[in-house]
């Protein structure tokens, strides 16, 4: 097992589609455009919201993208965050992967002021020896960026880390960074996806994720 084990949150640890889902078309409906439907909503769990609004929105706008991100956020940072599901297994698996000695680190897209509420929420944060993600100004939002960025306060070596990840960009993001990957089939990515974007091992629930993470 490697000894530092880097987590996404959305689509890997748990589930934020129903908070997600009505704050953006809470948005779309302040700004009177068409609602969007729950494809093109799960389509946009994982990349960075600047990208995902753009597509959704079909405009390079920034003023129009960004007023977009502040309505949804206005429902989302009150409501919307904890109205979320951990999936099953996720918290006894960290705790398990805890136990055998690795250290647990938090790298999502998601601004860090959200993610770090969710995993207080779940009451998670004990678990993680630190947590990154993202700015509300979209810095840091690049999962490859994020990444390295990760391993430089930290002082690690990507020899000595895995990524955790449902989507491409978890995948590609480990690739640019020289570390392996686990990808998981629970969340928003499919194994087409994931191993189009260089993923080698996968795990299909949860309750396995130990096992995958030891074998690998």
């Amino acid at each position: 097992m490697k000894a530092n084990l880097l987590f996404d949150l959305d689509g890997t640890l748990s589930d934020p589609y129903e908070g997600f889902a009505i704050s953006i078309r809470e948005a779309f409906a302040t700004l009177q455009r068409p609602t969007p439907t729950d494809l093109q909503l799960r389509a946009m769990i994982g990349p960075p919201i600047e990208q995902g609004m753009a597509e959704l929105l079909g405009t390079r706008d920034a003023r129009l993208i960004n007023e977009a991100i502040a309505l949804y956020r206005q429902r989302y940072s009150r409501l919307g965050l904890f109205e979320n599901t951990l999936y099953p297994g996720i918290g006894e698996a960290l705790t398990e992967l805890r136990s055998r000695g690795a250290r647990l680190y938090l790298a999502t897209s998601k601004p860090l002021v959200f993610a770090s509420r969710i995993l207080d929420h779940f009451a998670l944060t004990p678990l993680f020896s630190g947590q990154y993600g993202s700015g509300l100004d979209g810095s840091l939002s690049n999962k490859s960026d994020l990444l390295a960025h990760l391993l430089t306060i930290e002082g690690l070596a990507a020899d000595d880390c895995r990524m955790v990840g449902d989507r491409r960009h978890d995948v590609t993001a480990a690739v640019n960074n020289g570390m392996t990957s686990l990808a998981v089939l629970w969340g928003y990515g499919s194994r087409e996806e994931l191993a189009a974007a260089g993923a080698t091992a996968f795990c299909e629930h949860p309750a396995d994720l130990v096992e995958a993470l030891s074998r690998n």
